[in-house]
C-alpha cells in the first residue's frame, strides 16, 4: 500500500481516525513531514521522501526537488485557476448553462499540473473524458474551455465536442475520450508515432495516456501495453486512482489494487498524486526512463476526487461526507502548494490570499466572455465530419447527414 507523506503539513495530529482514514485512502503512514531541506530567498529544496513507490526498477526518482519561488507560484496559480473553474462548471451546470456529461476534475489538479510541468510541448498527451483542466494547461484559457461547455462557437473544438472531447493539435493534446479507457490504444498510436519521427541518437518524444482505477482493467489497455513493450514505445500508461470506478471502490472493482504492478514485467511507479512536487519530479523521471528508449512505464498517481463521478452523481451514496471533508483537511493538492509557499518564505498568507482573490475576479471575467460568443450554427455542426486530405482542413461533405429531426436532416445538392 501506498505511504501518504505529506510534505509540511505537521498541524494534522496523527491520531486513530486519521490513521484509519489515511489507510482506507491508500496509506500505510499518518507521517507528515516538515520537508525543507534548504532554502534561500528564491530557491528551496523539498523532502519527497515516502512519495514514490518502484515496481521492476533498479533506479528512482530523486528524493529532492528544488524548487524557485516563481515556478512555485505559477504551478499555484494553475492549480487554483483549474479549482475555481471546475467550482464555476458546478454552478453554471447546475443553473442549466452547462448541459448533457459533465465530470469535473477538482481534488485532482496536483496531477495535471505535475505532469504539464515535467513534460516538453513536444510530447503528446491524451485523457480521459475528465478533461478541463488538462485542457486549461495543455495551452488552452478559460473562456474557451467554458464556451465549449456552453456550446458556443468560441470553445476549444468551436463548440461541437463538449465536456467530454477537448482537442488541441498544436498543442499536442489529442483530447478526452468519451469511451472508457478507449484513449489508451490512441494514445499508443502516438506514442509509435513519436519513435517513428525521432532523429537517431536524440530522445524521443513521450506520449501519456490517463486513465481512472475504473478503466484499468479494460482489454484494450492489456492489448496497447503487449504492443508499446514488443516494440519499446516511448509510452506512459497513467492510471489516475481517486479510489472509485464511478460509484464503486477499487477493493470492490479490481482483485489487483497495485495499478502500477499491472503490467507484470513492464516497470511501473507509484506517485503521491496530491503532492505537486512529487508529480513533478517523479514524472521527470519517467519521462527519461520511456524517451531514453527503455520502453513504456505504468504510472499510479494516488489521488481524490471532491465531486462524484460526474454532475448526476452526488458522490455520497458509496462514501460519506466526513471522508471527502477529511481528505479536504488533511491531503488537498492546493492546501499543501500554500503551506509549501508559506513554509518556504516564499509568500505570505495575506499575498496568497490577494492572488487568489485575483484569480477568482479572473475566472468571473473568463466566464462572461465565454458566454458572449455566440451559439455554433446549425449548418456548421456538418463542417469537418469528413476530411478530403490528411493535412489541412480541406473537407468534403457527405450525401447526406441524418439529424434526429429528419426534416432539418442535411442533403448535398
Amino acid at each position: 500500500m501506498f505511504s501518504i507523506a505529506r510534505h509540511k503539513f505537521k498541524s494534522v495530529p496523527a491520531n486513530k481516525l486519521a490513521c484509519a482514514l489515511a489507510k482506507l485512502q491508500g496509506g500505510k503512514s499518518c507521517q507528515f513531514l516538515a520537508g525543507t531541506r534548504a532554502m534561500s530567498s528564491e530557491s528551496a529544496t523539498f523532502d519527497l521522501t515516502g512519495s514514490f513507490e518502484m515496481h521492476n526498477l533498479d533506479t528512482a526518482p530523486s528524493n529532492e526537488i528544488t524548487m524557485t519561488k516563481d515556478e512555485l507560484l505559477s504551478h499555484f496559480r494553475l492549480m487554483y485557476t483549474m479549482r475555481r473553474m471546475e467550482i464555476t462548471c458546478d454552478n453554471e451546470y447546475k443553473a442549466r448553462n452547462i448541459r448533457g456529461f459533465c465530470h469535473l476534475y477538482d481534488g485532482q489538479e496536483a496531477v495535471a499540473t505535475g505532469i504539464n510541468a515535467a513534460f516538453d510541448p513536444e510530447d503528446s498527451w491524451i485523457t480521459s473524458y475528465r478533461c478541463h483542466c488538462i485542457a486549461l494547461a495543455r495551452g488552452g484559457n478559460v473562456a474557451a474551455v467554458l464556451a465549449e461547455l456552453f456550446g458556443n462557437a468560441g470553445g476549444l473544438t468551436k463548440g461541437k465536442g463538449g465536456s467530454m472531447h477537448f482537442y488541441s493539435k498544436e498543442n499536442n493534446f489529442f483530447g478526452g475520450q468519451g469511451i472508457v479507457g478507449a484513449q489508451v490504444p490512441v494514445g499508443t498510436g502516438l506514442a509509435f508515432a513519436n519513435k517513428y519521427n525521432a532523429k537517431p541518437g536524440e530522445k524521443m518524444n513521450v506520449a501519456i495516456a490517463c486513465y481512472g482505477d475504473g478503466a484499468a482493467n479494460q482489454g484494450q489497455i492489456w492489448e496497447s501495453a503487449n504492443m508499446a513493450s514488443l516494440w519499446k514505445l516511448p509510452m506512459i500508461f497513467c492510471i489516475e486512482n481517486n479510489r472509485y470506478g464511478m460509484g464503486t471502490s477499487i477493493d470492490r472493482h479490481s482483485s489487483h489494487s497495485d495499478y502500477y504492478k499491472m503490467g507484470n514485467h513492464i516497470p511501473g511507479i507509484r506517485i503521491d498524486g496530491m503532492n505537486v512536487l512529487a508529480v513533478k519530479e517523479g514524472m521527470r523521471f519517467v519521462k527519461d526512463f520511456c524517451g531514453s528508449g527503455n520502453g513504456p512505464m505504468y504510472v499510479e498517481m494516488m489521488t481524490y476526487r471532491y465531486h462524484g463521478h460526474s454532475m448526476s452523481d452526488p458522490g455520497t451514496t458509496y462514501r460519506n461526507r466526513e471522508e471527502i471533508a477529511f481528505t479536504r483537511s488533511t491531503r488537498d493538492p492546493l492546501e499543501f502548494v500554500k503551506k509549501t509557499l508559506i513554509d518556504a518564505g516564499f509568500a505570505e498568507a495575506e499575498e496568497i490570499k490577494a492572488i487568489e482573490k485575483e484569480i477568482r475576479k479572473e475566472v468571473q471575467n473568463e466566464v462572461q466572455k465565454a458566454k458572449e460568443f455566440p451559439p455554433v450554427e446549425l449548418n456548421q455542426l456538418f463542417d469537418y465530419v469528413y476530411a478530403a486530405e490528411c493535412n489541412g482542413y480541406k473537407q468534403e461533405y457527405p450525401e447526406h447527414i441524418r439529424m434526429p429531426d429528419y426534416a432539418k436532416s442535411f442533403w448535398r445538392s
